[in-house]
């Protein structure tokens, strides 16, 4: 009778394992493994979209000399009376 209750058993943890690795782990890993490769295509083709906007784009003009500030002569700082 002992026996038969261990057989039982072993098949029972079998049942589970099966159950666990392939209802819940193979398919955590695939899922994780497509967006990971989902993920690397969008960022290539956004680098591969950023490249070509980088070539298309002119080249910028070139840099003119800042503005010297003008001087405004003494400056009273304005308040409103009321």
């Amino acid at each position: 009778m002992i026996p038969l209750v261990k057989l039982l058993f072993y098949i029972l943890i079998g049942y589970i394992l099966y159950k666990l690795v392939f209802g819940f782990i193979i398919p955590v890993y695939n899922s994780t493994k497509q967006v990971r490769r989902q993920m690397r295509d969008m960022q290539q083709h956004l680098r591969d979209q950023f490249q070509q906007q980088q070539q298309e784009q002119p080249a910028p003009p070139p840099a003119k000399e800042p503005a010297k500030p003008r001087d405004k002569g003494d400056y009273i700082d304005f308040e409103e009376i009321k």
